[in-house]
């Protein structure tokens, strides 16, 4: 999906603005701030829902932004800081919150990285490296974008798939008021993220790539994360956002469409 999109993309156009850094920032801040508002009231919760703000953006966030009118490059480039910054802090602070930590700081860097970097850097590099070297494949590429949309399509059918088959394999009656406070808790924070980041990107011209790069989810590395630092519950919070933000993006594909 990414290589077809990053065919769209000239090298010169790869460069940070202050628009992405106070992304990052209010990002942290909310992240910060959901934990703490809801610790008191449930600590699975808590963090099964602050994980939905902190995780990076998906990898999938620029196809879809390209399907609604947006900027491919601007959310391209925050993915790319947002992923490594979010690599970075991820160990210590999941080690901090977290229950059962299995990984040192080393071991979970490295592995994150592991996760996340790949699929960001190697689909822009092999998008350039074709620019230069087999430049009709490159245009042919360039010129299909749509395809990078059925891509998404079926990626997205069989992660929905997974993640419902998760939900039920670990069903309890005694673990529905969690499951209720996290598929509610991650509903709310998608609405708030999508909003915060289209207004955020509405000052500086960029209201589409702005909601996509705040509030459209690596929730695969988040479930992930809440397995291995968090109470196994607290994934439930990711993958439930997973279905809150691609039904909204779907609805919006739907509506871009129309028009």
């Amino acid at each position: 999906m990414l290589t077809i999109t990053y065919c769209r993309i000239k090298p010169s156009d790869l460069r940070l603005k202050k628009y992405h850094w106070i992304l990052l920032g209010v990002q942290l801040l909310l992240s910060a701030i959901t934990y703490f508002a809801i610790l008191p009231f449930n600590p699975i919760v808590a963090s099964g829902v602050f994980i939905c703000v902190f995780i990076p953006t998906a990898t999938a966030a620029p196809v879809v932004t390209r399907m609604l009118g947006g900027d491919v490059t601007a959310v391209a480039i925050y993915s790319l800081l947002c992923n490594i910054v979010v690599a970075l802090i991820a160990p210590i602070i999941l080690a901090a919150i977290g229950e059962h930590p299995e990984m040192n700081f080393l071991e979970s860097l490295l592995y994150i990285c592991k996760k996340v970097i790949p699929l960001l850097i190697c689909p822009m590099l092999i998008a350039f490296v074709m620019r230069k070297l087999t430049p009709k494949t490159h245009n042919f590429l360039a010129n299909h974008q749509s395809a990078s949309f059925y891509l998404w399509a079926i990626a997205l059918f069989i992660v929905i798939g997974s993640s419902v088959s998760f939900v039920i394999k670990r069903f309890t009656w005694e673990i529905a008021p969690i499951l209720i406070g996290l598929t509610i808790g991650s509903l709310v924070v998608c609405v708030i993220q999508f909003y915060i980041g289209k207004k955020l990107g509405k000052k500086y011209g960029e209201p589409i790539s702005g909601a996509q790069s705040f509030a459209q989810k690596n929730t695969i590395l988040a479930i992930w994360m809440c397995l291995t630092y968090l109470n196994p519950l607290s994934s439930i919070g990711p993958a439930t956002y997973m279905a809150w933000h691609n039904l909204f993006n779907s609805w919006q594909i739907m509506r871009q469409k129309q028009n």
